[in-house]
C-alpha cells in the first residue's frame, strides 16, 4: 500500500484516524476547513514533511482505504511514504468480539496495531488536532537525536485552559512532570469540562470537581522508537477481560505510557511548544479552526494552496 519513494530513516508520523466522530456528528478526519478543501490532517502532515518527517501511516479503518487514498496520495506523491493500519472491531481475541460494539477500541489499541508497520522513530497524532509546525519541529529533532534502540521517548504538552471547548466536555491526559521535565504519570480524563471561568473534571464518583487550567495535558503527540512496541499487549488483554460487555469501553494511550514509566528502563520527557493548539469534538467548534487557519494563510504561515 505504500507510494513509490523509498524511506530515507527519518521519523515516522502516525495519524489516528479511525475515529467515528460520534460527537462532531461525522467523520471529522475529512471534513475541510478551508475553500481549498484542507482537511486538519493536511496541515499536520504539511508541517511534519517540512520537519523532515519521511513517512506517513494513517490508522483508519479498512471502509475508508479508498477514500483516504483519493485524498491524500495525491498530494503526498515524491513526498513522503505513505502506508496504512486497519483498526476493525475484530482485531481483538475472538472471544472478545462484540456484535453490539460500534466504536474502535481507542488510542492504546490503535498504537499496537502498528508495530509491523512502523520501524523507525516515529510521533503519533490524532487527526482532528491543529499542533503548529513548532510542535513537530521540536518533536522531529528530538527524534532525530534518539537510537531507535533507546526507551527514551517525549511528548509535545499544552496547557489544559488552551484545550478545552465551549461546547461540550472533552477528554484529555493529564500529566503530572517532574521537576526536571520528565514525565511521572498521566491520567485520561474523559470528561473535562468548561463552566463560566472555571474547568471541570469528573471524579471517580461520577462528580464534577475543579482543575487547574495551568495543568498540562497530552493531547496525544507522543514520539517514540520501536521499542514502544514491548509494552502494552498484556495489559490490552487484561483490559479485554475486565471490559467484556461494555461496547463503549477504550484502552488509551496513558494506559501503555503508564506501564511503560513502571518499568526500569523507561523515560518520558515532556517537551514544551509555543504553539497555539486548536481542534474539533464537536460540530460547533469547526467555525473557530476555519477562522484560525484563515488567519494562518492570510498571514502567510502557510501557502494558500498547501500542495501546489
Amino acid at each position: 500500500m505504500s507510494t513509490e519513494m523509498q524511506n530515507s530513516k527519518g521519523p515516522t508520523l502516525v495519524i489516528l484516524a479511525a475515529g467515528i466522530g460520534s460527537r462532531y456528528g461525522g467523520l471529522k478526519q475529512l471534513d475541510t476547513f478551508s475553500p481549498q478543501g484542507d482537511t486538519i490532517i493536511d496541515f499536520s502532515i504539511y508541517d511534519a514533511i517540512e520537519a523532515g518527517f519521511k513517512k506517513i501511516v494513517f490508522i483508519i479503518r479498512e471502509n475508508l482505504l479508498e477514500e483516504f487514498k483519493e485524498v491524500f496520495e495525491p498530494k503526498l506523491k515524491g513526498k513522503a511514504e505513505v502506508d496504512y493500519v486497519f483498526q476493525e472491531l475484530d482485531r481483538v481475541p475472538d472471544l472478545y468480539v462484540d456484535s453490539n460494539r460500534t466504536k474502535p477500541w481507542g488510542t492504546g489499541h490503535a498504537l499496537l496495531l502498528t508495530k509491523d508497520v512502523v520501524k523507525e522513530n516515529f510521533a503519533i497524532i490524532n487527526a482532528d488536532d491543529f499542533y503548529g509546525r513548532e510542535s513537530f519541529i521540536i518533536m522531529a529533532n528530538a527524534l532525530n537525536d534518539i537510537d531507535r534502540d533507546s526507551y527514551h521517548f517525549n511528548m509535545v504538552a499544552f496547557q489544559l485552559k488552551n484545550t478545552v471547548s465551549n461546547h461540550g466536555y472533552v477528554s484529555r491526559g493529564e500529566c503530572k512532570v517532574s521537576k526536571d521535565g520528565y514525565l511521572e504519570d498521566v491520567t485520561e480524563r474523559t470528561h473535562i469540562e468548561k463552566q463560566g471561568d472555571k474547568i471541570l473534571v469528573e471524579n471517580k464518583s461520577g462528580g464534577l470537581e475543579p482543575i487547574d487550567p495551568e495543568t498540562f495535558v497530552s493531547m496525544n503527540f507522543w514520539g517514540f522508537t520501536p521499542k514502544c512496541f514491548e509494552f502494552g499487549w498484556e495489559l490490552f488483554n487484561e483490559f479485554l477481560e475486565r471490559s467484556k460487555g461494555n461496547i463503549k469501553a477504550e484502552f488509551f494511550i496513558p494506559t501503555v505510557v503508564n506501564e511503560m514509566l513502571q518499568s526500569d528502563k523507561v523515560s518520558v520527557e515532556v517537551l514544551s511548544t509555543p504553539e497555539k493548539w486548536f481542534g474539533v469534538t464537536y460540530k460547533e467548534d469547526k467555525a473557530i479552526a476555519q477562522t484560525e487557519i484563515k488567519k494562518l494563510k492570510d498571514n502567510a504561515v502557510y501557502p494558500v494552496h498547501l500542495w501546489d
